[in-house]
């Protein structure tokens, strides 16, 4: 079997013999929701699209996956595990890539189970589901940049905490660099060049891109860039700490 196949199923079943996938999910659905219909307005709007809804993911994401990508390294290496799991007939990026596409693969499942606040819309309006479809995707690819970066974070310490709020802090940064707010302060004394560089760092900018229903190639290989970048640091990092 591949070794990478092998480690995402055997990391992807974990989640479910805990009682974290199941809170995860919940909280996810509850807290989406409740930004979605509350916040949003998503009824009171008038309008069939799932824009409100969509709005707050990567907001959501900033807390949640942090939360999710802590453990990933960081209690392999807090319990000891890790030294078995290396010693393994495998290559380090055979695990990494592994434990990666299983978390990714769990976090698009919570995502793709909000699925019925899109056959609502569709009931109650005629909404573009093009363009519905392109912000799940764009929910999901801005989902994978998060765990990319928490899992290379939870691979320096075997502090989940500390995995936690540094996670939270560079996709902070991440995020908001392609904030109205923040472009505007660039605006007003930077060149056009570099606030247009700083927009494109943004998991924002190409987030609410792809929302608008265009699944542009410069987005997907930003996100691609990322997530190969991050988990490329990570196997270096784990190459590093398991020589030390």
């Amino acid at each position: 079997m591949n070794p990478v196949l092998a480690i995402f199923r055997r990391e992807l079943k974990s989640y479910f013999l805990t009682p974290v996938a199941y809170v995860f999910i919940v909280i996810f659905l509850v807290v989406a929701n409740w930004f979605g219909f509350g916040f949003g307005g998503l009824y009171e709007r008038g309008q069939a699209d799932l824009l409100p809804f969509f709005t707050f993911h990567p907001w959501l994401f900033l807390f949640l996956v942090p939360a999710l990508s802590m453990r990933l390294w960081a209690e392999e290496r807090r319990s000891g595990s890790i030294e078995l799991l290396m010693t393994l007939p495998i290559e380090p990026w055979h695990a990494v890539a592994g434990k990666f596409l299983a978390a990714w693969a769990f976090t698009a499942l919570a995502i793709l189970l909000t699925f019925p606040i899109w056959i609502t819309v569709n009931f109650l309006g005629d909404p573009d589901n093009g363009v519905i479809a392109a912000s799940y995707i764009g929910s999901i690819l801005t989902a994978g940049g998060f765990l990319a970066v928490g899992n290379f974070v939870s691979a320096m310490t075997k502090n989940q905490v500390i995995a936690f709020v540094v996670g939270v802090l560079i996709c902070f940064v991440l995020l908001v660099a392609g904030y109205a707010p923040v472009i505007d302060a660039f605006s007003g004394w930077a060149p056009q060049t570099l606030v247009d560089g700083i927009a494109s760092l943004s998991f924002l900018t190409h987030f609410e891109s792809i929302s608008k229903g265009v699944v542009d190639l410069r987005d997907i290989f930003y996100f691609a860039v990322l997530i190969a970048a991050s988990l490329y640091a990570t196997t270096l990092i784990l190459g590093i700490k398991q020589s030390d």
